[in-house]
């Protein structure tokens, strides 16, 4: 479960406040509010995945990329009971309201 700190309450591994990338290049902790997602087993392996290969939204992402795909052949397939296929049916509206999300946030091409 996420534990929620107040300012200057505790040790954060990461910041996930866009006002600290753009008032500190450094990336230290001063922002408004911290959200601790509880520990890691591995706080460098952590940090280094989220730096160097792709951010939690992104590894998301990915895994929904893939379960759409598990989902469109266990469809095709049948069999599936009243309860497996209300599960995939909130999955899939889940996944269109994130991508209607992102293409209200999709830049638009600069004026020439």
């Amino acid at each position: 479960m996420a534990r929620f700190r107040m300012p200057l309450s505790g040790d954060v591994v990461q910041s996930i406040n866009p006002w600290t990338w753009i008032f500190s290049p450094s990336n230290s902790q001063i922002s408004l509010f911290h959200i601790d997602l509880g520990p890691s087993g591995d706080p460098d392996v952590e940090a280094e995945v989220l730096s160097d290969v792709a951010s939690y939204g992104r590894q998301i992402g990915r895994m929904q990329d893939v379960l759409l795909v598990l989902v469109d052949r266990l469809e095709k397939a049948g069999g599936l009971s009243e309860r497996e296929e209300v599960a995939i049916g909130d999955f899939k509206a889940l996944t269109r309201e994130i991508d209607g999300i992102k293409r209200r946030h999709e830049r638009k091409p600069a004026a020439a």
